[in-house]
């Protein structure tokens, strides 16, 4: 099931306290269930995978092909459609749903989402120019970034030139987020930390694809409590 992701939406943030007196900032995700309505087999397409359908729609804003997709799976409409390759299909099978279970035995994860737009922002602004002096003689400059282009050879400005433009609304992944704890009755999900996105963003969760070796905040309070049981015997 780590090969699946779940879709959520940013609620905002809060705080949890933890006996020690320690507050950890977290992001509330409401986490709904994905609902499995293909599963593809290798001898078909050439590959494995398994498709997910993701929250409620009405059925008057469906497309005609879509309406006819959802009758022949004999299925609910779904809002957004994702598709995972996997390596073993015999898990899946079309109807099924998941939900925050999956992450039952997973401390870490990563999102993917999109940043808050900016709309349309300047040089210093976008790409975190220092400017020039704004003392005599700059002549209203004090903002601009300078010379773009080149002369006659080549004559032009190359892609990729840091510029004024549009700032932010970009999909952004943050790798190995500690789950701090998870409300499978409400359907929630507390991430430690900030996470990209204004309120109601839509949220990508999926098992981290690294291998973490650290501890998560509550084992390492639960080392501290052990190490004040036990006597420390240097001392003695």
């Amino acid at each position: 099931m780590s090969e699946i992701a779940l879709l959520g939406k940013k609620i905002g943030m809060t705080r949890e306290f933890y006996k020690s007196g320690q507050l950890v900032p977290v992001t509330v995700l409401k986490v709904e269930k994905a609902r499995v309505i293909q599963v593809i087999e290798e001898e078909k397409r050439g590959y494995k995978a398994v498709q997910l359908g993701y929250g409620k729609i009405k059925n008057s804003k469906l497309t005609k092909a879509m309406k006819g997709v959802f009758a022949k799976k004999n299925t609910e409409a779904k809002k957004k459609l994702k598709e995972f390759r996997v390596n073993d299909t015999s898990a899946y099978k079309e109807g099924n749903e998941f939900g925050l279970e999956i992450f039952k035995d997973i401390k870490f994860v990563d999102t993917r989402s999109k940043t808050i737009g900016k709309g349309f922002a300047g040089a210093m602004k976008r790409h975190n120019f220092g400017g020039l002096r704004a003392s005599h003689g700059v002549s209203i400059s004090h903002r601009a970034h300078g010379s773009t282009g080149h002369s006659q050879d080549p004559g032009k400005v190359f892609k990729g030139k840091k510029m004024a433009g549009h700032m932010g609304d970009k999909l952004r992944t943050k790798q190995n987020i500690e789950i701090i704890k998870t409300d499978l009755e409400n359907e929630l999900l507390y991430l430690k930390g900030s996470i990209p996105g204004s309120k109601n963003a839509e949220v990508m969760v999926k098992k981290s694809v690294k291998n973490i070796n650290k501890m998560t905040i509550s084992e390492k309070q639960a080392a501290a409590e052990e190490a004040k049981k036990t006597p420390d015997k240097k001392k003695k």
